[in-house]
């Protein structure tokens, strides 16, 4: 076989035509050759935008940071008072709470408001105030709003966890004022969470009280016409002294009774005694000497003769003869006769009906006190009736009245208790401590260097950005390699594009 033979030459075919657009085949590798024949227009999107940047980093002002710290501790304001009863008395929240709230207190915009007010906006921002000075109310209360952006803008509080300390900074032009400001901040806030965590005397409290106040008085007056219509003076005095008067009045009703059955029974006696005594007895009996006495004259008699006659003589012998017949007489007691007799009451008698009549008079009154006693007692048992009728409506009043002054007691040391400690805590934070107050910082924070690296960084994204759109938007294929791999043809040779 020859060599023409052997070589033969096909003609090539064409591609078939494509049935839509083409959508060209990109490579990472053509993007560089896209963003180098865009080279230009880049630069000229870079070049504006990264001096005007930097132009502007250049312009930013250094700031001071004035830096603080507080210590928060749990406080009496924390710890939960019902204002009703005793439910829940004492809950405390935990720590995490405690910070939480306290750092709510420090962000709050009414205390940054306050700070202004009372340094002034020339103070803090003097370029606000001038505009303030010129503007109308609206524009008043924007510029305000303005500024207070601004300070929460400059105000960082920050907190750990697990940690009582919350950290505050404040930064601004002026270190001075940096520290003014926030100084200011924390003796604002001193006072400003008082007015927030102290629980004021509540309207509705007070009321609340002079409402129980009102409903007891009249309770008092109903009380008091209750005792008035019924003549009492005290309810449960009264009851317990007729109780007790009750029992004091039947022991004596019995004793009475029992010493009447006594006073009866020796009446009794006595009579029967009194019939059997003779009302009257002899009391004495003179005796009759007559015979003796003439016994003895006639005895002296003869003594006087024998002083004048012998014993023998006549006279002598005729008075011894009537001696002895005297003598006689009265041995034998012919000579003696009955004598003077006298009667009188007998004593016995006499004590006996003493006695009875004593005994009379007893019985009488003892009958009397008994009579008495009972018709007592049938009074206090009426009374005792009474009161136990009375009882339920009386435990009414008085129920009622006891829940009402226990109520007005409980507003009233409520109340009390919420103006001590409100005005305690007016002059004193012992649950915050101001660990570090704010001093003049020595070294300001400038952003010009971040603010240079963002101005070159967006205008090189600029840039990028501008050159990827000019390249995707300009038409035909931008490398020879995008062509071949989107019409899937070699590319033989590439000629550069006529101006």
């Amino acid at each position: 076989m020859s060599a023409q033979g052997a070589w033969r030459t096909r003609p090539q075919e064409p591609p078939p035509p494509p049935a839509g657009p083409v959508r060209v085949r990109y490579h990472w590798s053509d993007f560089s050759a896209m963003l180098w024949r865009e080279r230009l227009l880049m630069l000229a999107v870079f070049v504006p935008l990264f001096l005007l940047g930097a132009a502007l980093a250049f312009t930013l002002p250094k700031t001071f940071a004035a830096n603080s710290s507080i210590l928060v501790r749990l406080g009496q304001e924390y710890v939960y008072e019902p204002r009703a009863g005793d439910a829940g008395r004492g809950a405390v929240p935990d720590s995490d709470s405690v910070i939480q709230a306290e750092t709510e207190i420090l962000s709050s915009q009414h205390l940054k408001q306050r700070v202004i007010e009372k340094l002034g906006l020339a103070s803090v921002y003097p370029d606000l105030a001038e505009k303030y000075a010129a503007a109308d109310p609206p524009g008043k209360r924007k510029i305000m709003g303005e500024a207070l952006l601004a300070m929460t803008r400059a105000t960082k509080v920050a907190t750990a966890p697990d940690t009582p300390v919350i950290r505050i900074s404040y930064a601004n032009k002026n270190r001075d004022v940096a520290a003014k400001v926030l100084n200011t901040l924390l003796e604002e806030y001193l006072v400003y969470r008082r007015n927030v965590l102290t629980e004021v005397t509540s309207p509705a409290l007070v009321a609340q009280r002079q409402r129980f106040e009102g409903q007891l008085a009249q309770a008092d007056e109903a009380y008091q016409n209750f005792l008035n219509s019924n003549r009492i003076g005290d309810f449960v005095a009264e009851k317990a002294s007729l109780s007790q008067l009750q029992a004091q009045i039947e022991q004596q009703a019995l004793q009475t009774e029992a010493q009447l059955q006594d006073r009866v029974g020796r009446l009794g006696a006595l009579d029967r005694q009194l019939g059997l005594v003779s009302p009257e007895i002899s009391l004495y009996r003179d005796q009759n000497n007559t015979a003796s006495d003439r016994l003895v004259q006639m005895k002296i008699q003869r003594e006087d003769l024998l002083s004048r006659y012998r014993p023998d003589a006549r006279p002598v012998q005729d008075l011894e003869a009537q001696i002895a017949q005297l003598e006689a007489a009265v041995a034998a007691g012919r000579a003696q006769g009955e004598g003077a007799r006298r009667i009188g009451v007998n004593p016995v008698f006499q004590t006996v009906q003493t006695e009875r009549i004593q005994l009379a008079a007893e019985v009488q009154a003892l009958r009397q006190s008994y009579a008495e006693m009972e018709r007592q007692l049938r009074e206090i048992t009426e009374r005792r009736l009474r009161l136990a009728s009375l009882e339920p409506s009386f435990q009414e009043l008085s129920l009622n009245r006891d829940v009402l002054q226990a109520n007005v007691r409980d507003f009233t040391v409520r109340e009390q208790q919420s103006r001590a400690a409100q005005e305690i805590a007016a002059y004193s934070n012992d649950s915050i401590r101001i660990v570090e107050r704010a001093t003049a910082p020595t070294k300001g924070v400038s952003l010009k260097k971040p603010a240079f690296v963002l101005a070159f960084l967006f205008a090189a994204f600029t840039g990028l950005c501008a050159g990827f759109l000019r390249a995707f938007t300009r038409p035909g294929l931008p490398t020879a390699r995008a062509a071949s791999r989107t019409l899937n043809l070699p590319v033989l040779g590439a000629a550069p594009m006529k101006a």
